[in-house]
């Protein structure tokens, strides 16, 4: 069986799982529930609280959900299972490299700290300018909606200057939650491949290396990267 929870923020979808779940339980409760989510919001926050009853799926339910999983393979910002069942959370533990999002499992006593994982930012970038330098500073682990409205802004902020320099702050930043937000990141950075002329990169060895990996294939500038503890040196370098 698959109940919805209710009372959930809008955007968060939720359900119980337990007993034998059927081809049917998808097709009438959990189907519509996402498509219509996903239709309205583009990505939603997912919670699946499975029972110590939970036996499993028939082999249609296997196949809804596989089926369901494909058409929405990026529609899910972030998914936390509450079970106690051993071989789900092994199953999940297993599978969850592969999904393009977060997921995080918690003991079923533990509904409410999946809530609030839920609820909570994940990681955010913050924008600015000062003259002809254009600041992005990448913070915690970001997922793909840190990415939103987040190009439009960077365009507005480099159509200011004819020579546009680059701060990129990683000092703070814990990398990508997900496939997704990876993919969004290197969208965004080839959208913008040709604009600034010096790029500054500040923060850990480990991020600076990926960092120039990325800029060296879709940056045209002048770069130089500089450890966190030495950010009044990148201020000093990219102002010269």
């Amino acid at each position: 069986m698959i109940e919805e929870i209710t009372g959930l923020p809008a955007g968060t979808l939720g359900f119980k799982i337990f007993g034998n779940v059927t081809g049917d339980d998808y097709d009438n409760v959990l189907v519509p529930a996402v498509d219509k989510a996903i239709e309205k919001f583009d990505r939603v926050k997912f919670l699946a609280q499975i029972g110590p009853d939970f036996k499993g799926y028939s082999l249609d339910a296997a196949w809804d959900d596989a089926k369901l999983g494909l058409r929405h393979w990026n529609g899910f910002e972030r998914v936390a299972v509450a079970t106690d069942v051993g071989w789900m959370r092994t199953m999940i533990k297993a599978m969850g490299f592969i999904i393009p999002c977060p997921v995080q499992l918690f003991e079923l006593d533990e509904i409410d700290d999946a809530k609030r994982w839920l609820s909570e930012a994940l990681g955010s970038i913050q924008l600015g300018s000062e003259g002809d330098v254009v600041s992005v500073r990448l913070l915690g682990k970001l997922e793909p909606s840190a990415y939103d409205g987040v190009s439009d802004e960077i365009d507005n902020l480099m159509s200011r200057s004819k020579h546009v320099r680059l701060m990129l702050d990683l000092r703070e930043f814990d990398g990508w939650s997900g496939l997704a937000a990876l993919g969004d990141h290197l969208s965004l950075v080839r959208e913008h491949r040709r604009v600034p002329e010096r790029i500054a990169v500040v923060g850990d060895k480990a991020w600076q290396n990926l960092a120039e990996k990325v800029i060296s294939r879709f940056v045209n500038a002048r770069t130089q990267f500089f450890d966190a503890d030495d950010f009044e040196g990148a201020k000093a370098w990219i102002s010269a």
